[in-house]
């Protein structure tokens, strides 16, 4: 299996113009990822660490003032390399949802609220193939019936769902054409836990039968646990670390995914969770050096003034921080 999407040093800032104030706000910054054919890749990190923005732009679904100020996004598909700034509408329209699908997080946002579910499926899939009523409707039934879903819903309305069956719902839309793609922001938030495990197990159904690659965006590091191969850790609009999802819980090394593993909760444990000290920067005004050493118990001075490298601190495994090459160094020299 080869690489499906790829970014090289992508930055992608907000920029702003208001009453003669420039600002910019530095949300994706300097980026390189590689992302597997048939791999569920995770991205997490805490709220407003550039998970989202990054989505959009791997998506190549933004406007202003999202602005992609460097680097790009390349799409490997049949065998062609695709730079996604390059893409006309029309080859953007021919890869969206047939190739490329999104599973967003809110399921209200994405059905018709007026229309029952098999309307909606059937306007989803006649605009892409040439079907007619009975043909898209016996399509949906089959498919909802082979991700377990019960017939009944086709002829429901959006409000007469649960939270969790309109979710189920939203990603059998997103993916009923067999994309090889899928990109899914969030898609267990605000949902209760068992409702959770099985909107998890219906996305490991999808991925798994349909041979294809997801992205998945979200901060719940226990989502990832379930459903990741790897995984990246954003910080402040940085890749910090990045692994087999196994290597990241049992083996973080950046000093932040440690605090994020750390303050997991554990049902056979009654001491109190870890939470990272302080809170994230102005990514209009990021701090030099690296991004979390305000943050960071052990921070040095070179941490303060110097970006740390994204560097292979072990087979398949990177991380960016000074502290953890310092170490490397020490043991090569013993």
């Amino acid at each position: 299996m080869g690489t499906i999407i790829e970014t090289n040093n992508l930055r992608a800032y907000y920029i702003t113009n208001a009453y003669g104030v420039e600002r910019t706000v530095k949300a994706v910054d300097d980026i390189t990822l590689r992302i597997q054919e048939g791999e569920v890749y995770g991205i997490a990190g805490e709220s407003g660490c550039g998970k989202s923005t990054l989505l959009r732009v791997l998506l190549n679904a933004y406007d202003p003032p999202l602005t992609v100020v460097g680097g790009e996004v390349v799409y490997h598909l049949d065998g062609e390399r695709v730079n996604a700034a390059d893409m006309t509408e029309e080859q953007q329209r021919d890869l969206r949802w047939r190739t490329i699908s999104y599973i967003p997080q809110g399921s209200m946002h994405v059905l018709n609220p007026v229309r029952r579910i098999r309307d909606s499926f059937h306007d989803f899939i006649s605009a892409h193939r040439d079907v007619s009523k009975a043909e898209s409707f016996a399509l949906t039934a089959n498919y909802l019936r082979d991700l377990g879903l019960p017939e009944k819903v086709l002829a429901s309305y959006p409000h007469q769902l649960s939270g969790g069956m309109r979710q189920r719902v939203t990603i059998a839309l997103a993916t009923i054409l067999w994309p090889k793609l899928i990109f899914a922001d969030e898609p267990t938030t605000a949902l209760d836990v068992v409702v959770q495990r099985g909107v998890i197990q219906m996305l490991k159904d999808v991925q798994q039968n349909e041979g294809s690659t997801l992205v998945l965006i979200t901060h719940d590091i226990g989502v990832h646990a379930n459903l990741a191969d790897r995984i990246a850790i954003l910080y402040a609009g940085k890749l910090v670390e990045e692994a087999a999802t196994q290597t990241i819980l049992e083996s973080p090394r950046h000093p932040y995914t440690r605090f994020l593993i750390e303050s997991l909760p554990s049902l056979d444990s009654r001491e109190e969770r870890l939470s990272i000290p302080g809170r994230p920067p102005a990514l209009d005004r990021p701090p030099s050096g690296c991004r979390f050493h305000e943050r960071c118990p052990l921070a040095k001075d070179i941490c303060k003034t110097i970006e740390p490298a994204l560097i292979e601190i072990a087979p398949k495994h990177f991380t960016a921080c000074h502290v953890v090459e310092e170490e490397l160094s020490h043991a090569s020299a013993v």
